[in-house]
């Protein structure tokens, strides 16, 4: 985790003393669950209860045991015997490290992905303000780059808040899915330990059993989630890449808000960079490149191996940290997003009417002409305007077979703005339920 790119709350689920908490946690919440079925004195485990929870376990300590025995989970499990005293011997009955490890992370898992999903919601709020502020503001559509056809400014707003109410729903499966306990022992079998143990923690911890563990949960669980977070991470950049785009000198028509005092850079007191949205496409990046371990870490050894552990410990932090952050980036981008209708306008009439050929076309094509001929028509007299010599309406008027099959008033008629805004009522009322 980068400091930098790090909020607190979430940061939070990955500190050391979190970890431990939900480790006594799994451990105290399966002694209990050993005492209901009479397998150790429920006596002792109210004891370790009462004694862990009022405890704060001592990470250094913790630590400097492991440097001895080589093993986190044994380190841990040491310190608590020294907190809870001899009815520690009744902790740990029947299980192996594994159990404590996965359904740990599990948990962090789903705690990040309930942070997530509230950093969307706010994306999402965002979104959709801004998308009814801009609702029937004309802009240009580009396609390869180049003006296209009109469209509004608040349905490309509208596009992205489809786009993120898609992965919010991703990710509301990619959490249940993540939602796992695993307390089943060595490679799985419950030889040792009841499933009736397990079904208790997973109640308690807000899980959902496992239904075959082999010792660890399956990494295609966790490689779904990590994917997931990538495909959100691509939806950032996408947002993040029409804004950089829009904030071109050539373009202009939005702008990442500019606060005062602000500068743009070192050399030339004139920039206002898009940095914000140019930091969203790095990070969305980073967050990508943790998908592919989480789906390398699926192929583990028979009932299994530790190959997965050194990369989940790396991309279980960073890729829930960094998403955070750029989730809560984005939102603040799009919720202060300086908007410029007017130069919207000005450069939807750049090409001088072209963005209208395809009316033309059409109309032609209703008056008779062919299609390839209305096209021929039609280029014939687009790419002097193109060229910067003349205007499409007066050129159009100007040549016979054109005006042969339709009069000045039709022709005229093509031009009209308002026909390219005709259905963004229908579109809103898909994307948001209403208009």
């Amino acid at each position: 985790m980068i400091e930098r790119y790090a909020r607190p709350e979430m940061t939070a689920i990955w500190s050391p003393e979190t970890k431990f908490r939900i480790w006594f946690e799994i451990e105290a919440h399966a002694t209990m669950a050993l005492a209901e079925i009479g397998v150790v004195p429920r006596e002792a485990a109210q004891i370790v209860w009462e004694k862990g929870s009022a405890a704060t376990f001592d990470v250094a300590r913790i630590d400097a045991i492991e440097r001895e025995v080589k093993h986190d989970v044994i380190a841990f499990l040491t310190h608590l015997a020294e907190i809870v005293g001899p009815e520690a011997r009744f902790v740990h009955q029947g299980m192996t490290s594994s159990d404590v490890l996965d359904t740990c992370f599990n948990v962090q898992l789903t705690r990040a992905a309930d942070l997530l999903l509230a950093d969307l919601d706010a994306l999402l709020a965002a979104l959709e303000r801004r998308a009814f502020e801009y609702k029937l503001t004309p802009t240009i559509g580009r396609s390869h780059g180049i003006h296209a056809e009109p469209t509004t400014f608040g349905l490309k707003l509208a596009q992205a808040y489809a786009e993120f109410d898609r992965c919010r729903s991703r990710l509301v499966a990619a959490r249940a899915e993540i939602a796992t306990c695993a307390i089943s022992g060595a490679v799985g079998t419950f030889a040792n330990i009841d499933p009736r143990v397990e079904e208790y923690v997973a109640e308690k911890l807000g899980l959902t059993p496992e239904p075959v563990s082999t010792q660890v949960i399956p990494r295609d669980r966790h490689a779904m989630f990590f994917a997931t977070l990538g495909v959100i991470a691509s939806s950032i950049e996408r947002l993040a890449t029409e804004v950089r785009h829009l904030q071109r000198s050539e373009v202009l028509e939005a702008e990442e808000y500019f606060s005062p005092g602000q500068k743009g850079s070192s050399a030339m007191p004139h920039k206002r960079n898009p940095v914000l949205t140019e930091n969203l496409t790095g990070l969305a990046r980073m967050v990508r490149s943790y998908a592919l371990p989480a789906m390398e870490n699926v192929a583990l050894w028979h009932e299994r191996d530790i190959s997965h552990s050194s990369v989940e410990r790396m991309i279980g932090p960073d890729a829930t940290v960094t998403l955070d952050f750029a989730l809560a980036r984005l939102t603040g981008v799009m919720d202060k997003l300086v908007v410029y209708p007017e130069t919207m306008q000005n450069n939807l009439d750049r090409l001088g009417g072209l963005v209208h050929s395809q009316r033309v076309l059409l109309a032609l094509t209703q008056k008779g002409v062919s299609r390839e001929d209305s096209y021929r028509l039609v280029q014939r007299n687009a790419m002097p305007v193109w060229r910067g010599e003349g205007d499409f309406l007066t050129l159009l008027k100007a040549d016979p077979e054109v005006s042969a099959k339709m009069s000045d008033a039709e022709i005229a008629e093509c031009f009209d703005l308002g026909y390219h805004l005709k259905q963004v009522d229908t579109i809103f009322t898909r994307v948001f339920g209403r208009a």
